[in-house]
């Protein structure tokens, strides 16, 4: 299954939603949200700095994440950004194959 990071940051709100609920029943939620679209927690983080939460998932496909991130951005208490992730195997996939590009003004 693809691989995905999801980097998050909280609202005003939806720190005051952790400081009520804790970490682990925020872990549980994105948990659920991922299980819901079919995809699996790997891990989930949170920080110190510009994102609070970072979360490492599998899921089937991209329309898979797509769900799971609006519906969590629908609550208006969090706000997603979605990486998707490349094996080294799927670098190497992509370096054989001859995409070609012409640079501005070139």
């Amino acid at each position: 299954m693809p691989k995905y990071l999801i980097k998050a940051s909280y609202t005003a709100d939806g720190v005051k939603g952790v400081l009520k609920d804790g970490g682990a029943k925020r872990k549980q939620a994105a948990e659920a949200a991922v299980k819901s679209a079919g995809g699996h927690l790997e891990g989930m983080y949170f920080a110190f700095g510009e994102d609070d939460v970072y979360v490492i998932l599998d899921a089937p496909d991209n329309i898979s994440v797509a769900a799971a991130s609006m519906a969590i951005a629908a609550s208006g208490l969090v706000k997603p950004t979605t990486v998707v992730l490349l094996t080294a195997e799927e670098v190497d996939q992509a370096v054989k194959k001859n995409a070609s590009y012409t640079a501005p003004g070139r």
